[in-house]
């Protein structure tokens, strides 16, 4: 059995040189990044099983997500290779800023092989065996036929007594808050730990407030047992079974923001499924968020002991 299985969209990212821009580039670096399989590898390097599945062109673009992925630990033998020669592996471009000039990302990831994901084609075995099934409002934005199968694989999950986790993760590239939320409101019903952060609870769910209010709202409206609202600086705050667990930020000199949330869904997901209590996996998610940081690329690239050394140095939760 494995501890974590998620499901979604990894894509290969393309970055020309610091200083330099996609137009005049001689040169790009070749990653994966995901939301669902960042959280992955987050949560492997951390000590956990976890295992990741999508759909992907049976190409050597499909198979350089596979094999980077496979290096960090995780388990990829429910991908589901497309055999359509025309399959496409999803791409985006990173243009890494500085001030005044904004870091750029473009996607050409339209009709990628994850698209066409169905249902029948998981291994819903995989799911219902697991201690938590993950993915991310990501998912389901992609196209019609993931939301179909999003909303199939995580009520599987919940049927089956597997803790269903959900990040909000809007993104304004992909669908408008309207087409979000009424995909979201469907899905917060099978959904046990929702993670969210502020901004995206007020841009789709029109959720106003602190972020205590906002929390026991989803909570109560949706019967989720833990909400985790994140708001940047100022730390996270989660509430589960109604009381409120608060966490600050590590501080961290920046190289690479790029999946610093996934690093903290990671975090959180692997001391939970160590017995953490909520407080601990708070901590545990500020600290690799902000180890991430540190990190070139999407992945967070962490051990246990590199968290453990954060947290030793900074102790600054609150729990009431």
């Amino acid at each position: 059995m494995t501890a974590l299985v998620t499901f979604g969209e990894t894509m290969l990212r393309l970055s020309p040189p610091r200083g330099e821009r996609l137009e005049t580039a001689r040169e790009l670096e070749v990653q994966a990044g995901g939301a669902e399989s960042n959280v992955a590898v987050a949560a492997t390097r951390l000590g956990r099983d976890a295992a990741w599945f999508s759909k992907l062109p049976d190409s050597p673009l499909g198979r350089r997500i596979v094999g980077e992925l496979r290096s960090h630990g995780v388990d990829t033998d429910g991908v589901v290779w497309a055999d359509d020669a025309d399959a496409r592996q999803g791409v985006y471009y990173l243009e890494h800023g500085a001030s005044p000039r904004p870091t750029n990302v473009v996607y050409d990831r339209a009709d990628a092989a994850v698209t066409t994901l169905e249902t029948s084609e998981t291994d819903l075995d995989a799911v219902r065996d697991a201690e938590v099934c993950f993915t991310s409002g990501i998912t389901p934005a992609l196209s019609e036929t993931l939301r179909e199968t999003t909303a199939d694989v995580l009520e599987a999950a919940q049927d089956a007594g597997t803790t269903t986790a959900f990040d909000l993760n809007y993104r304004t590239k992909l669908w408008s808050p309207d087409e979000a939320a009424e995909v979201y409101r469907d899905l917060l019903d099978s959904i046990d730990l929702l993670f969210a952060a502020e901004r995206d609870a007020a841009t789709v769910l029109g959720r106003d407030g602190d972020a205590e209010s906002v929390a026991r709202g989803l909570a109560e409206d949706y019967d989720i047992e833990t909400v985790v609202v994140t708001r940047g600086e100022e730390g996270s705050l989660a509430v589960s079974d109604g009381a409120v667990s608060e966490q600050g930020v590590y501080e961290a000199e920046t190289y690479d923001a790029i999946g610093t949330g996934d690093a903290f869904v990671g975090g959180y997901l692997a001391k939970h499924l160590d017995g953490g209590s909520v407080a601990e996996s708070l901590q545990w998610a500020s600290a690799t968020a902000s180890f991430k940081r540190t990190v070139e690329g999407d992945i967070a690239v962490v051990n246990p002991g590199d968290i453990e050394r954060v947290v030793a140095d900074e102790g600054d939760g609150i729990s009431r």
